[in-house]
């Protein structure tokens, strides 16, 4: 039996000018299959496109014969730019870049926490952009939409408060990581101009949310708030009631594996 699966070609990008340009790292997948959306992966905040996720979404795109995009944005794995400059529309001028660089026809999205919220807002900002690729659909893994004027805000205390006035950050320990995560005033700031939970979201596209009952990071309650905000769309909510925040076990695996099918049908 014949392998048809072709290598993955990794390649970088430049997005911005002057004192702003930063390297991307690419890992593109081409299709063997013609007429396949080509899936795309948008990670969340400090990861990755080598996470367990992201390389099984590309697995299953090489078993179905279709194309798939993986990138990280600046400051992150192996690409430039600075952690801490990072934004959200600082990341999403990355994702418009990298799907501009490689022009594929139709695409579904696969967005994990951070990465659904850049999810959302591709799908808003590419109905302004001229040939822009044709949305199937999305997938979005414990999405954290506005995430830091929903979830960080109106928790932070007195001394993360005065953290941010006087240094411009704070830090906070991580249950992922051994480094702090470290949270901006520039990002907290961006991320009101961002935000997609205050009116109706038209993605124009079908999508499936995948959801953690015991995700210590994206309550669930934020899934059925994002729900309330896509009512006009065909949009599917699994509710895993043991699933934490990653949703990387195989079984979890396997949901998301389903989802990205169901939408390619």
């Amino acid at each position: 039996m014949t392998d048809k699966t072709q290598a993955v070609s990794a390649t970088t990008i430049t997005v911005g000018s002057a004192g702003a340009a930063r390297t991307i790292a690419v890992l593109a997948r081409p299709a063997t299959t013609p007429d396949l959306a080509t899936l795309v992966w948008l990670g969340g905040y400090r990861s990755d496109m080598t996470g367990t996720k992201a390389v099984e979404m590309d697995a299953l795109a090489a078993s179905l014969g279709a194309s798939a995009i993986r990138f990280d944005y600046s400051g992150h794995g192996a690409s430039g730019g600075a952690f801490q400059d990072g934004t959200i529309s600082r990341w999403l001028e990355e994702a418009i870049a990298v799907l501009t660089h490689i022009q594929p026809k139709r695409i579904i999205l696969v967005g994990s926490s951070m990465g659904g919220w850049i999810a959302l807002r591709l799908a808003q900002e590419m109905k302004n952009i001229p040939n822009a690729p044709t949305l199937d659909g999305m997938v979005l893994i414990a999405p954290a939409p506005d995430f830091t004027s929903a979830l960080i805000e109106p928790h932070l205390t007195q001394a993360q408060r005065q953290a941010l006035s006087d240094k411009g950050y704070f830090e906070e320990p991580s249950e992922y990581s051994t480094e702090p995560n470290i949270f901006t005033r520039d990002l907290i700031e961006d991320g009101r101009a961002n935000r997609v939970l205050d009116g109706l979201i038209e993605t124009g596209c079908p999508g499936h949310i995948l959801q953690g009952m015991a995700d210590p990071d994206v309550p669930y309650k934020h899934a059925l708030t994002l729900m309330e905000h896509l009512p006009s769309d065909d949009v599917v909510l699994t509710l895993v009631r043991d699933g934490d925040h990653r949703l990387s076990r195989p079984q979890d695996i396997e949901r998301m594996r389903h989802a990205i099918q169901a939408l390619m049908a």
